[in-house]
């Protein structure tokens, strides 16, 4: 039986081969072949595809190191040892991202490094008696802030000019000290002045001018203990209260020699005739970016013709015809700063101060964009709350910023984190003057960890205790980024700076994509191009 079975299979083998074979004719040369036809539908389809894979772009060869943008699918990652060139195609993470499928996607931009880039290169030698402060304002200063040591490079390079009475555009990334900067001049140039009191309401010597309440009181916080120390009354005005409270901050004597003031209050007074601005001898405006959009244009076109601006150092020589020395602080700047500048002062009396991290990325925050879906928003951040709380903390703890869009949306997300007992504080314009006045301050005091806001804390306010910004909602300008992703990594800061974005919308994509690409290319954000050219000198 065993040897039946082969024979049976050879004998099947056998007969296949030599059966013939249907179909396989031999054809004659002349005759035509058969033609195959492919659908018109497919063979579209078939260059589509070629297409595609023609001009997918190649993928960056990762190596091992540290990395400047890490991704989800690692062949999208790029080291930070590479940047790209400014025509070279770059393989965003972003790129499909308007798209469904795209959705629980992420990509980082990682910290390139630990510093932030205001003091990174400081000299060891360089101090604030280096700059041309007088000893009493030095000795103010460290009684005043004595962990402030040395200068910054914005400090640095702000005040010598400021001393010398020229006007300053000073256009630096957030948190570089740039309350500092105008504040020790400003109190120096009072203190060496007498004081003209011949009018019978109050007329301020010093005036700095800024966007919100919050914002006042912090620039009076940091001025008052300065002033205090070099016997300068130092007050703040904010509207907000109706005339009556106005009327009674204005009404205290001794008058103030240096107010902070926001537009809307100061024009009420000005209108008023509370207050006069015929003695004014420094005026600042911080936040400038802002208080030049159109909402506090006009109030501030007002305030400037009130204002008697010096046309240059040599107008501010005489002390009984005060002129005013004009210092415009800001972190992003439009392209209308120059014209202003030209209707209030001469352009050769302007001194322009920029720091090379302008419009930037800032290279010492890690950054992280999620793509998703609306509904997973409140989940993925009810997540990323409670998972930090349990997290294991080797240093010091910091505390959170949860940036929406408009107060409705911090009203009802305020709702849902009281759901599930995390404790927060909310802040935002509706609310009532009253019901504003401290919270930030309760926030940086660490009476709650987490803060719901909108845009009104991310301008200016100090906000070195700040581990974690959260924009629950993307922000609608690359400028509103630059300012929220601002309020970590500070000078001073204690805790390293971590943002994160949660990407819902097209419109979010786009500017997810002109970040991701100038952070690969290691440029400034497009748009955002200023009048303001010249950088800061490289130190040593």
């Amino acid at each position: 039986m065993a040897l039946a079975r082969p024979v049976r299979l050879f004998s099947l083998v056998t007969r296949l081969l030599l059966a013939p074979r249907r179909g396989l004719t031999v054809r004659s040369p002349d005759e035509p072949l058969p033609v195959v036809r492919i659908p018109v539908a497919l063979q579209r389809q078939l260059e589509q595809r070629q297409s595609r894979r023609r001009n997918l772009p190649r993928p960056v060869l990762v190596r091992p190191g540290p990395l400047l943008v890490s991704a989800r699918r690692p062949e999208l990652n790029q080291p930070a040892r590479l940047t790209l060139g400014h025509w070279e195609r770059a393989p965003l993470a972003s790129q499909g991202w308007k798209s469904r499928r795209a959705r629980r996607d992420h990509f980082s931009i990682e910290r390139a490094q630990q510093e932030a880039p205001a003091v990174r290169k400081l000299s060891s030698k360089g101090s604030f008696a280096d700059l041309g402060l007088e000893p009493r304002v030095l000795h103010a200063l460290q009684e005043a802030a004595p962990e402030v040591v040395q200068p910054t490079t914005v400090q640095s390079s702000t005040i010598p000019p400021l001393l010398r009475g020229r006007h300053v555009l000073c256009a630096a990334e957030t948190g570089s000290g740039k309350t500092l900067s105008y504040l020790l001049p400003l109190l120096q140039r009072l203190v060496g002045q007498p004081s003209l009191d011949s009018l019978p309401i109050p007329a301020p010597r010093g005036l700095v001018l800024v966007p919100s309440r919050e914002l006042a009181q912090q620039v009076r916080a940091v001025a008052q203990p300065l002033g205090r120390s070099l016997g300068l009354l130092v007050r703040d005005l904010e509207g907000g209260h109706g005339m009556r409270r106005i009327r009674l901050q204005l009404s205290r004597r001794p008058s103030a020699d240096v107010l902070v003031a926001t537009p809307g209050a100061l024009w009420k007074a000005l209108k008023s005739r509370l207050i006069s601005l015929e003695q004014l001898s420094f005026l600042v405006l911080d936040e400038a970016d802002t208080l030049l959009d159109e909402s506090f244009l006009e109030l501030v076109d007002y305030i400037l013709e009130k204002s008697h601006i010096a046309e240059g150092p040599a107008d501010l020589e005489d002390p009984f015809n005060p002129k005013a020395q004009l210092v415009l602080v800001g972190a992003t700047f439009p392209e209308g700063v120059g014209q202003l500048l030209n209707k209030v002062a001469s352009p050769d009396a302007v001194t322009t101060v920029t720091s090379s991290k302008l419009h930037c990325i800032m290279p010492h925050v890690k950054q992280t964009f999620l793509r998703l879906k609306g509904a997973d928003k409140v989940a993925e951040l009810v997540h990323i709350l409670k998972h930090r709380d349990r997290a294991e903390r080797t240093g010091p703890s910091g505390t959170v910023l949860v940036f929406c869009n408009s107060s409705s949306t911090v009203n009802w997300l305020g709702y849902i984190l009281d759901d599930h007992k995390i404790q927060h504080l909310r802040l935002q314009g509706q609310m009532p003057a009253l019901m504003r006045v401290g919270i930030f301050q309760s926030f940086q005091k660490s009476s709650r960890d987490i803060l719901l806001c909108t845009d009104i804390a991310s301008r200016g306010l100090d906000s070195t205790g700040v581990e974690l910004v959260v924009n629950y909602d993307f922000p609608p300008t690359l400028q509103d980024y630059i300012h929220r992703a601002g309020r970590v990594g500070r000078v001073g800061s204690e805790v390293p700076g971590t943002v994160i974005s949660f990407v819902t919308h097209p419109w979010d994509v786009s500017l997810v994509q002109k970040i991701e690409l100038a952070a690969r290319r290691r440029r400034s954000l497009p748009g955002l191009a200023s009048s303001v050219k010249e950088p800061l000198p490289q130190a040593t």
